[in-house]
């Protein structure tokens, strides 16, 4: 990273910073619903090499691409005048700007082991990176939920994507052997231990290879049934729907909403059962719980596709203990909990079956909990 800043900007960086991609275990769509989530950081980082400049200027550049370096104006960044990648690094600078911090220019080099379109949270990964590293050039003293929560009002004003902040969240506070119970109307979260390697299994990610894009407005649609939802119901957000008055709800709503919020108000009970088995030590009870999330998410929430599925399907027919796609949807990955002696089987299966239905050939690795941003170098 320090000579490939060095070939870029002419001057060796101040330091070097990271941001892990995370993958979701169970808790999908329930963000922005002030519902509960349990995802993990994963070991792909997003790299960034930082330097402060004292010209207003914010000079950024990928390793992942062959373009030139994105040359801006700090003074100048409002919403809309970067539509490139560089609008998720520009938006972290705006949004701290926004919220009162005296911060200026930098340049900054990204690479990424982060796959991206993959629903492992690739742009999340990024704006923290960019957040713990303006937070270290220009001492700002503020907290890695408060740097998540920049990170989020980036992807949410300049980059135009209205997610929650599970992602945000994931990426700038978990911590290596922990999944992190995240309780978003509280702003609250805490390290649930899970170390699946530890009982004899393995938590592997299937990169299906079909991109999403949540720009798209599938993810805004989403979001907005469920708020007409809640207020139909007279409710803040539908997590202060409890499953047992579901069946009384139902009527009460138009039928094409009906499925999101089962599947909102079901997924926050998923939640709070997973926890509930990770702290008694149970990682193999998490198996059902996945796949019942990705029932869920294919038949009510209706965001998986036929990648997705037929991953599920071979990995549960070659023994997965559970399986579900993890992400926004549309694409995207699919998280499986297998045991030790049925992985590579389970990895030959699947690569076959994609093979036999003519898909692009998916990616296997094997994943466990990682830290959250920090700085490295």
């Amino acid at each position: 990273m320090n000579e490939a800043f060095r070939r870029i900007f002419g001057a060796y960086p101040d330091g070097v910073w990271a941001a892990p991609g995370r993958v979701n275990l169970i808790g999908e769509h329930t963000d922005y619903n002030d519902g509960f989530a349990l995802p993990i950081a994963i070991p792909q980082n997003t790299f960034l090499a930082a330097r402060r400049r004292r010209d207003g200027r914010l000079r950024l550049h990928s390793a992942q691409g062959d373009g030139p370096v994105v040359d801006l104006a700090v003074a100048d960044l409002v919403p809309g005048v970067v539509t490139t990648w560089g609008a998720y690094p520009a938006g972290v600078v705006w949004a701290l700007r926004e919220a009162g911090h005296r911060v200026g220019g930098a340049d900054l080099h990204f690479d990424s082991t982060v796959p991206a379109g993959a629903g492992l949270s690739s742009s999340a990964a990024l704006e923290c990176a960019v957040a713990v590293a303006y937070g270290d050039l220009y001492g700002l003293g503020l907290g890695a939920p408060e740097l998540a929560l920049i990170a989020q009002r980036a992807e949410n004003g300049f980059a135009g994507v209205p997610c929650g902040a599970m992602d945000q969240m994931a990426s700038a506070c978990c911590t290596a052997g922990s999944a992190l119970h995240l309780d978003f109307r509280a702003g609250v979260h805490e390290q649930v231990p899970f170390a699946p390697e530890e009982q004899g299994m393995r938590l592997l990610v299937v990169d299906t290879r079909v991109k999403h894009d949540l720009g798209d407005g599938a993810y805004a649609a989403l979001r907005a049934g469920c708020e007409k939802a809640a207020r139909l119901l007279g409710l803040a957000a539908l997590r202060d729907l409890a499953p047992a008055n579901l069946a009384r709800a139902e009527p009460l709503l138009p039928a094409h909403l009906v499925p999101l919020v089962r599947h909102v108000v079901t997924e926050n009970a998923r939640v709070a059962e997973a926890v509930s088995h990770l702290r008694a030590e149970r990682v193999a009870a998490l198996g059902p719980i996945l796949s019942a999330g990705h029932a869920s998410l294919r038949d009510d929430y209706r965001i998986s596709c036929a990648e997705t599925d037929l991953v599920v399907d071979t990995a549960l027919e070659a023994g997965a203990l559970g399986a579900r796609m993890t992400g926004g949807g549309f694409g995207g990955s699919v998280v499986v909990l297998v045991d030790d002696e049925r992985a590579d089987a389970l990895g030959a299966a699947v690569t076959g079956a994609f093979r036999d239905a003519g898909y692009q050939e998916p990616h296997l690795f094997q994943v466990a909990p990682a830290p959250g941003a920090r700085r490295v170098a």
